[in-house]
């Protein structure tokens, strides 16, 4: 995007008043600042500059403690360049505005290793070095809650006026009830480019998944996911509720995941996914035992959170089990069916509270590190894989980031600058949390024990 497509994209758009220059951290939080449309230009051309440190601040928005990038070097700036994405007009804030999404590269020239957006295009340009691009769709699940209250509930039916009780999987009904919601959400993708899919009702009261069209840069794929995030969260407030992607708000409903679907294109565009059957190619088969190899080391990325692993327990219908299998919805990794052209592995592991940045770079890492090492895996599991006994994933917050601290495989697809700051962060994070006593704990203790 030029000076020049700048104005012509505020000729085009002149209700908006103000542009927020945004980077996402490593939590998967756009952070920035907002100028007058005057200072637009100064976005696109590099003129924005930020502290480096603002990618690794933690879940509250606090730097990491004793952070080398902030003491170190003196917190130190960076440069904010524009991503090439067109400028993103929102319209669910009080006056139209527009968001500009930008990258950070150092003083020098060089990129920010550290910054997630730039992680993905390290792996992606791996994957051009092979001559191959990877088609990446992803899948959102959500729930849309009643904000009035302390703690998060059903929301009520703008139909009926009555609060949601049931798990309505699938439900028309559902759909129907909120299609004002649903219609500004479609409306507010295809204005920013979003390529939004099929919409459904989910097994939780008020939970919907809405279906991102596969496209061929995963760049966008992620800056997808990011920005339908925000999107969602904001439309939300417009119509009175709130939306959370958290990976497990009601701990006896349904958890809400993000699941990737992706595949391979080679020079002349073909699926390399695709032998003609249903097994899939040698490839495909050494991509999936590569995703199995990374999943545990690489489990901090997919659940990034303590509450993300409310989502991963044993019996909570979400992968906890290192398996894959065909048309298996209870592995983790999974060989859909249907056309033989389509051949592609959907990885159902991540919650839909992680960073899309980190989730791809780690299924399309683990993915490469199985490619290039020409890696067999095992046999593929056949019925329920809750039942099997199978290699578990990190149960908990604490063992997935000493995982991925250590992991052997981390270092393949991640910067040694990333794995530091982002083990730093969700350390000071699980310090945090661990210092709370919960009402819970106060219930069953405080007048028994």
């Amino acid at each position: 995007m030029l000076a020049q497509d700048v104005k012509n994209w505020f000729e085009n758009h002149p209700e908006v008043e103000t542009v927020f220059a945004c980077v996402c951290d490593l939590n998967g939080t756009l952070r920035g600042k907002r100028i007058p449309v005057e200072q637009a230009e100064k976005a696109i051309v590099g003129g924005i500059r930020m502290p480096l440190s603002v990618v690794s601040v933690d879940i509250w928005g606090e730097d990491i403690e004793n952070s080398a990038l902030v003491f170190e070097t003196g917190d130190s700036d960076g440069v904010c360049e524009f991503t090439g994405r067109d400028l993103l007009p929102i319209n669910w804030t009080a006056r139209p505005s527009a968001m500009a999404m930008l990258w950070m590269h150092k003083e020098d020239g060089t990129p920010f290793v550290a910054d997630p957006r730039r992680a993905l295009d390290a792996v992606v340009q791996r994957y051009a070095a092979m001559g191959l691009t990877p088609v990446v769709a992803t899948e959102l699940e959500f729930y849309l809650v009643d904000p009035s209250g302390d703690q998060p509930r059903a929301p009520h039916s703008p139909v009926s006026g009555k609060r949601l009780d049931s798990d309505g999987v699938l439900s028309l009904d559902e759909l129907q009830h909120f299609d004002a919601f649903l219609n500004d959400v479609y409306e507010a993708c295809a204005e920013q480019d979003i390529p939004a899919d099929a919409a459904i009702s989910e097994n939780g009261a008020g939970q919907f998944e809405i279906n991102l069209l596969h496209v061929n840069d995963p760049l966008k794929a992620a800056d997808d996911a990011v920005l339908f995030k925000r999107l969602v969260r904001g439309v939300a407030r417009k119509h009175g509720f709130a939306a959370t992607f958290m990976a497990k708000p009601f701990g006896a409903r349904a958890g809400s995941g993000f699941h990737v679907h992706f595949s391979l294109l080679d020079e002349n565009g073909d699926n390399v996914f695709d032998n003609g059957g249903e097994e899939g190619s040698d490839i495909m088969l050494s991509a999936v035992a590569g995703l199995l190899a990374t999943m545990q080391q690489n489990s901090l990325t997919f659940a990034p959170h303590e509450n993300s692993y409310r989502r991963l327990m044993p019996g909570a219908h979400a992968p906890t089990g290192v398996a894959w299998g065909y048309e298996n919805r209870t592995a983790a990794i999974r060989i859909p069916g249907g056309n033989h052209k389509a051949r592609r592995i959907e990885h159902r592991v991540a919650g839909a509270d992680a960073n899309p940045y980190l989730v791809l770079t780690s299924i399309l890492g683990g993915a490469l590190h199985g490619i290039e090492n020409k890696m067999q895996p095992p046999a593929p599991i056949t019925g329920d894989a809750y039942r099997q006994k199978l290699t578990h994933l990190p149960l908990d917050w604490a063992s997935a980031i000493e995982a991925f601290a250590v992991g052997s495989h981390v270092p393949e697809i991640f910067s040694e600058q990333l794995q530091t700051l982002l083990v730093e962060c969700k350390a000071q994070e699980l310090k945090r949390f661990s210092r709370y006593v919960t009402d819970f704990e106060y219930h069953s203790y405080l007048e028994i024990v």
